[in-house]
């Protein structure tokens, strides 16, 4: 019976989003026709809809659409600009210096959004236009800024990881904030570092030389926007607030920055109220169902026999975390990053936590995997954001992506075999 469980969710689920069905629909669907499998129709419906209210039924599941709309509020409320402007005075006079802005830009406004999108929409938005007028290849420009707004996901506030802690069954989301930040910068390092290799094949131009004292006054300017960062993280990490608690600081304290820089006036205030709730309803839709999938594994012990498959086909822990990571890479490949940690977290974490991987290194580096999803097609939301706003096609992005591609496995393979990457902070601050 649990093999047919098994053989009906999945076909049923692959052949809905073959067919073009929404990824929440087809998560919702699938599990009641494996719920049919055990328990007659009526009983099906309640406990799928059930299981979908009561999955929402979370308080640090309130930080995800506070956290949204302190991203949008940042996107247009002008402190990307001042980050922006900040980035850009670091860099000084290097050659393409406009490239590893756009990488520190990213990591910047990912570490106090939280999000990916909001990162390649806004930094892509005021960087392209200035890349194509000073001769960078657009469609560099636009593999850059699509790779580089993944570390917002893994960079703290990240939405990302609340789900994940939600999926974990409770692991402390203060230890995975602290955890993203080395990862984080080790892509953006990693980025950076391919970036060069276009540099100096294209001979891009040399960015601004700036002093000292308009280093200062950018960096000045740019404080506000990220003393926000330390007031969210330092307030977790120290236990004054809780995520939730944070997010809502972080919504008021970006409004009244947005409004001090006179950049957001009070009649586009519910534009962008309408604009995160849109988001929100989204990524909450795709929570509710894909909980209910994951009640269904549980209820089926789908998790425990792929554990216990796992743990006998081979006993070396490397072996068993490169086959889970390549499974985390095709999934990305055709799954958004939301519902494939909701799915994926309670079949792979009882696994990893046999062969002696801390949760938290395995939640870093599975969202980390997932991110490389966001950047490939058909799915990549990312791509699609990033293509869009430099005006270009997809198919002539993926050829200058495809170094960025390999640089992230690389940064991938790192965190895979250095787990320490991950836990320091966390062990620093004894919250392991």
């Amino acid at each position: 019976m649990e093999w047919i469980s098994i053989a009906v969710l999945v076909l049923s689920f692959l052949t809905l989003l073959i067919l073009g069905v929404p990824v929440a629909w087809s998560l919702g669907i699938s599990s009641f026709l494996t719920l049919l499998v055990s328990i007659p129709i009526m009983p099906a419906y309640t406990t799928i809809a059930q299981r979908m209210a009561t999955g929402l039924d979370s308080f640090s599941l309130l930080a995800i659409p506070f956290f949204i709309l302190a991203g949008e509020i940042m996107n247009r409320g002008g402190i990307a600009n001042r980050l922006i402007d900040f980035a850009k005075a670091l860099t000084g006079k290097l050659p393409g210096g406009l490239l590893y802005v756009n990488v520190i830009a990213a990591m910047l406004f990912g570490a106090i959004a939280g999000s990916a999108a909001a990162a390649a929409s806004a930094i892509g938005g005021i960087l392209g236009e200035r890349m194509q007028k000073e001769g960078y290849p657009k469609e560099l420009g636009a593999a850059v800024n699509i790779t580089s707004s993944t570390t917002g996901l893994i960079i703290p506030p990240s939405n990302i990881l609340i789900v994940y802690s939600l999926a974990s069954g409770g692991i402390s989301i203060a230890a995975l904030f602290l955890a993203g930040y080395i990862p984080g910068l080790i892509v953006g390092l990693v980025l950076m570092l391919t970036a060069t290799i276009f540099i100096r094949k294209n001979k891009l131009p040399m960015g601004e030389t700036v002093g000292w004292k308009e280093l200062g006054i950018k960096f000045w300017r740019a404080v506000p926007s990220l003393l926000l960062l330390f007031i969210v993280i330092g307030g977790i990490v120290g236990g004054v607030f809780t995520a939730t608690e944070a997010s809502a600081i972080a919504v008021v304290y970006t409004l009244i920055l947005a409004f001090l820089y006179n950049e957001l006036e009070l009649k586009r205030l519910p534009k962008v109220l309408l604009k995160s709730a849109e988001t929100t309803s989204v990524v909450l839709l795709l929570i509710g169902s894909s909980m209910s999938m994951s009640w269904v594994l549980s209820s089926e012990n789908i998790p425990q026999m792929i554990s216990d498959f796992m743990v006998g086909f081979s006993d070396n822990k490397w072996m068993i975390l490169i086959v889970i990571n390549l499974i985390l890479l095709a999934v990305g490949v055709f799954m958004d990053i939301t519902p494939a940690v909701l799915i994926f977290t309670p079949i792979f974490l009882p696994v990893v936590t046999k062969i002696g991987i801390d949760p938290v290194h395995f939640g870093i580096m599975m969202v980390f995997n997932l991110c490389i999803g966001l950047c490939t097609p058909p799915v990549g939301s990312l791509l699609f954001v990033g293509v869009t706003i430099a005006k270009t096609s997809l198919t002539k992005v993926l050829r200058p992506m495809v170094p960025f591609f390999l640089a992230m496995i690389f940064a991938l393979i790192l965190l895979m075999v250095f787990p320490e990457l991950s836990l320091f902070l966390p062990r620093l601050f004894d919250l392991l």
